[in-house]
């Protein structure tokens, strides 16, 4: 059957089948004295130790306050140390922790927050443009956050309405101590823990329900892919509101005895190379966005990175001379490309500390342990290695569900198990998967089906260009047409389109070469670093003012 596109993560390693909970006081029992967080903005360095007492302790509050396992509490706020206490309290206590995304405005924020019901909310009284206390205290003063009791804000100052996040941690009693003693031994590992809206592109978002066995293991088998290990630190600029953060990062510490590195609330280069050199940290997560600016710094010659030795690049495809630059000058020759879906927890492939470059940069690596994967055609049917499909994946990993919405998750997961990513993958003889587009973004110009990654890795080569997305727009003559975005390199402003075009000509097929190309600063993303490719789309049919044909 090695014709086929299927393959599977066969391991020695066995699954953790235990809560996040009962993981987290063995690990911090097993390394009392070591670090296990360091929030940099705010000043913190804790042990294994002192960070028990502040989750238990926040724990014990929150049930302190009536809430009881299987309640929903929401946190809207950036990276910080209470980010981190809130999402090992609320698993402990059997909550399930509603991720709310730092970028929400108030129409958002009141569907995710009554989409589940949250009983009580954590939140940052502000950040950046992001008023989030004035937001909510607009929403419960109309009365459409009708099932929200608490609110608990960051932070030591006190505001009208609301907790302070220290006095939670103060206010437990013994009784709610010995309460929350209790709760741990009845907590199951399928029962859910976590909620993650996931950024659709069109409707509303939806509640992708995540259990302890989801995600602990998860964190646990992508720390191992890249040998973390108790006391290495690893730096971690993702949002902590997404799998990325929440999982790769803390769980993945958390299960090894590592240490969190936060550098700030949110990404900033200067931030990410300082907290490198000066914790000396061992491993950098990063979307290929996050990457490319940190090289691109006017001062990344000042800091000396060379205690990175690995890491992960996921989130979206890497470039490949991008990876290239990450190896030589991060210092980072062991550093991975992971692929997945928040509805799988997130990874489903990653590639290896020891692939040959030429795997890590044309492919997101081989299954994960314990999990599975297919290569589907439009009918269903797995199609032979090296033909592209929709890559499905099953096994621990994949989502209990969408919350409450039983008609889309029948959408997703299949009667079989399979979650359908909507992602076009190709299976390789050796079993490396290489993503080659989504469904929806594959560009068909005059019956020609065209992948957009292609010539993105193409036009990378340019050597003027640092950053690049390919889009298709409407087209009259051939129904779609290829449009890039591109970002040049500093000093290097004297590239127009005609020369972009000149380099593709006889390099790729006519039918390829852009026929519109727009110089940019940056492009529209998600607060994860995604590229919103449809936001790019919608800008072009506006600027152009295009006609957008109803199709079937």
């Amino acid at each position: 059957m090695a014709d086929l596109s299927y393959v599977h993560g066969a391991s020695a390693q066995p699954l953790i089948g235990q809560t996040i909970g009962a993981v987290f006081d063995a690990t911090c029992a097993a390394h009392p004295d070591r670090l296990a967080l360091i929030s940099r903005h705010q000043d913190i360095r804790w042990t294994y130790a002192q960070f028990k007492g502040r989750v238990d302790a926040f724990a014990a509050g929150l049930i302190a306050l009536g809430l009881e396992p299987g309640d929903r509490i929401g946190i809207w706020a950036p990276n910080c140390a209470e980010w981190a206490i809130t999402q090992f309290a609320t698993a402990k206590a059997g909550l399930v922790l509603v991720n709310i995304n730092p970028a929400y405005r108030l129409s958002e924020a009141e569907y995710a927050i009554n989409r589940v019901g949250c009983r009580a909310l954590v939140i940052a009284v502000r950040h950046k443009t992001s008023e989030y206390l004035s937001m909510v205290r607009q929403l419960r003063e109309a009365g459409k956050l009708p099932t929200v009791e608490a609110v608990i804000t960051i932070g030591d100052d006190p505001h009208r309405g609301c907790q302070s996040f220290p006095h939670i941690e103060n206010t437990a009693k013994r009784a709610d101590r010995a309460r929350l003693a209790e709760i741990g031994p009845t907590l199951q590992f399928d029962d859910p823990i976590n909620i993650q809206f996931t950024s659709g592109t069109t409707g509303f978002p939806k509640g992708a329900t995540l259990s302890h066995h989801n995600i602990l293991n998860n964190g646990f088998f992508v720390a191992e892919a890249i040998r973390l290990k108790a006391g290495d630190r690893l730096c971690i600029p993702v949002p902590l509101y997404h799998c990325f953060g929440m999982v790769m990062g803390n769980l993945g510490c958390i299960t090894h005895g590592a240490t969190m590195v936060y550098p700030g609330e949110a990404f900033d280069p200067l931030a990410v190379l300082q907290a490198v050199s000066e914790e000396r940290c061992v491993a950098l997560y990063g979307v290929p966005t996050m990457f490319i600016a940190a090289l691109a710094h006017p001062d990344f010659a000042k800091y000396d990175l060379t205690s990175l030795r690995t890491g992960i690049m996921a989130g979206s495809p890497c470039p490949i001379e991008v990876m290239r630059q990450v190896v030589d000058r991060m210092h980072m020759p062991e550093v991975t490309i992971a692929y997945g879906m928040t509805e799988t927890s997130p990874v489903s492939f990653q590639s290896g500390c020891d692939d040959p470059m030429d795997i890590r940069v044309s492919t997101v690596g081989r299954i994960q342990p314990h999990l599975e994967a297919k290569v589907v055609d439009g009918e269903g049917r797995v199609v032979p290695r090296g033909v592209s499909g929709e890559l499905c994946t099953r096994g621990y990993s994949v989502m209990l569900g969408y919350w409450n919405d039983p008609e889309r998750t029948s959408e997703a997961l299949d009667a079989a198990g399979w979650m359908h990513t909507g992602d076009l993958g190709v299976i390789d003889e050796a079993g490396c998967c290489n993503i080659v587009g989504r469904i929806k973004d594959m560009v068909i110009r005059g019956g020609e089906n065209i992948y957009p990654r292609e010539i993105e890795e193409f036009l990378y080569r340019h050597p003027a260009i640092q950053d690049v997305q390919v889009i298709g727009i409407p087209d009259p003559r051939f129904g779609e047409e290829l449009c890039a975005w591109i970002v040049l390199k500093p000093g290097q402003q004297g590239l127009n389109a005609e020369a972009v075009r000149e380099f593709c000509r006889d390099q790729i097929a006519h039918y390829k070469v852009p026929r519109h190309v727009r110089f940019v600063e940056g492009f529209p993303t998600t607060v994860t670093g995604k590229v919103q490719k449809f936001a790019m789309r919608e800008a072009m049919i506006a600027e152009l003012g295009l006609l957008v044909e109803r199709t079937a």
